[in-house]
């Protein structure tokens, strides 16, 4: 088995607990490389050569329009790498290589946005109320930045902060999820390649209580951006708070996918599939509540379930595989068990409902595609995250009925509606408490658009142009040009 090291200031470097742990391919169910095992020492050796870094004369003389170039390069190193840095991220965490190399082929385009903005971010001058006083405002990075990244698209999320940290003229320590670290080792390689000084990107890898508490604790860092779930997401802004850090908080959903009776039925039933099967299910944004209208509810459920059965599962490295495993084995007991509850609060499972055990899933962590009928909106099953291959189908009678019911839920995240009526996707997109709405599709991201949740989905926002300034501090200068000093007694 491949053994990694962490990436600290720029070198390769072996844990300071000298221990390593096992990462597993969920396809196969076995180990299939060793992950160094980070502990405090490593975390803080990582953020004093971040914080070295960033205030480096190599790093500070860059000018903006440099950094973007560096950002540029690193974009064409990605493309270039893209089919080996999706064979790695599929091997640890099974996803499909279809979504994943599709990911790792649109990952340039962050570099390259983020790149082009590096020198697009400008101050003003005030026209201030003072007599005699110049002022005028600048854009600042805040320093060393501590990324904290989830198992289920590792490149692609820590890319979402890595690109517009870089570009706004942080340093950046990135903890990726224990479950699936090989990635982002692998990809230090190209920031080295691309020519970043030393320091300014670091990698340390490990669990959160050993590596992911101290990072967020250290008094160098200066903000922390947080992918994942509730739980952790809540230990991270609590711990920042006491450091009051700037926080970036992107946490879990339980996105409503409504359906009207005036929707073309046979794209909804491929946007349901797409919210809630693909990725197999394993993603934030999942449309994991399914709110249709109750005069074509049984005629959508059955084409839902015809169009299911057809899923291939199996070897995620097979271009043609559509649902591939669990990621990891807790997760794949956590499927399992909220399909019990959803058994034991009265559900029909008209889908699945289990574990997979076809024979192209071998030895692997799979569970079937399940669709839950009968399902009420104050059910466990449909207000808490599942982050599986699970979908629930609840009923609603117009409109009004469809708000309430999507918006009665701790999360907004996201929302899909299916309608032909341009009055109504407006109206309803607007009254939806999400940060995320998508009409007659689903499951769409860009550089672009900000992207971010409402309530307890978490805080600020990732992607778009506004984003580089969630990086960076605004500081005003003043400077007199009067020839007398005024009283100095008093507040000018």
């Amino acid at each position: 088995m491949k053994t990694y090291k962490l990436w600290i200031g720029g070198e390769w470097a072996n844990p300071g607990s000298g221990e390593w742990f096992d990462t597993v391919d969920p396809y196969a169910n076995k180990p299939w490389a060793k992950i160094p095992r980070g502990n405090a020492e490593d975390a803080r050796r990582a953020v004093e050569a971040a914080d070295r870094a960033w205030r480096s004369p190599e790093w500070r003389k860059l000018t903006p329009t440099q950094r973007g170039h560096l950002l540029r390069r690193l974009g064409d190193l990605v493309a270039e790498n893209a089919e080996a840095l999706a064979d790695v991220e599929v091997r640890d965490n099974g996803k499909l290589k279809a979504e994943m190399l599709g990911q790792l082929r649109y990952i340039p385009q962050w570099y390259y946005y983020y790149g082009g903005l590096a020198d697009k971010v400008e101050g003003a001058v005030v026209p201030i109320d003072k007599p005699g006083v110049f002022n005028y405002t600048r854009y600042e990075p805040v320093g060393v930045v501590a990324a904290i990244v989830p198992w289920n698209s590792p490149l692609l999320l820590t890319t979402w902060k890595l690109a517009p940290a870089l570009a706004a003229g942080n340093a950046v320590v990135v903890k990726p999820s224990e479950f699936t670290s090989a990635s982002m080792l692998e990809f230090c390689a190209l920031i080295e390649k691309a020519g970043f000084p030393k320091g300014i990107v670091n990698v340390v890898t490990g669990f959160g209580p050993e590596v992911g508490e101290p990072l967020v604790a250290h008094p160098k860092v200066a903000k922390v951006a947080f992918t994942g779930g509730e739980t952790g997401g809540q230990k991270v802004y609590e711990a920042a708070a006491k450091g009051l850090k700037r926080v970036t908080l992107e946490l879990g959903g339980k996105s409503p996918n409504i359906v009207f009776d005036d929707c073309v039925m046979e794209d909804a039933v491929k946007g349901v599939i797409s919210g809630i099967f693909a990725a197999t299910g394993q993603t934030c944004i999942a449309g994991s509540r399914l709110l249709v209208q109750e005069s074509i509810h049984d005629a959508l459920v059955d084409k839902l379930v015809a169009f299911a059965r057809t899923a291939r599962m199996g070897n995620p490295a097979d271009m043609s595989t559509q649902v591939g495993p669990v990621t990891t084995r807790p997760q794949y007991e956590k499927i399992l068990k909220y399909i019990d509850i959803a058994k034991s609060e009265g559900a029909t499972a008209v889908l699945g409902g289990g574990p997979a055990k076809r024979p192209e899933c071998g030895d692997g962590l799979f569970v079937e595609p399940t669709i839950f009928t009968g399902v009420s909106n104050n059910m466990r099953i449909a207000q808490e995250e599942v982050f599986g291959p699970v979908l629930s189908v609840i009923r609603f009678r117009d409109e009004d009925e469809a708000v309430r019911i999507a918006n009665d839920i701790l999360y907004g995240l996201a929302a899909g509606v299916w309608t032909q009526n341009i009055r109504r996707a407006i109206t309803v997109a607007e009254r939806l408490e999400c940060g995320t709405v998508w009409v007659n599709t689903y499951r769409a991201v860009s550089f672009l658009s900000p992207f971010g949740g409402y309530k307890r989905s978490g805080l600020g926002r990732e992607n778009g142009q506004d984003m580089i300034k969630e990086y960076m501090q605004q500081k005003s200068v003043w400077i007199s040009t009067a020839t007398e000093v005024p009283n100095p007694f008093v507040l000018r």
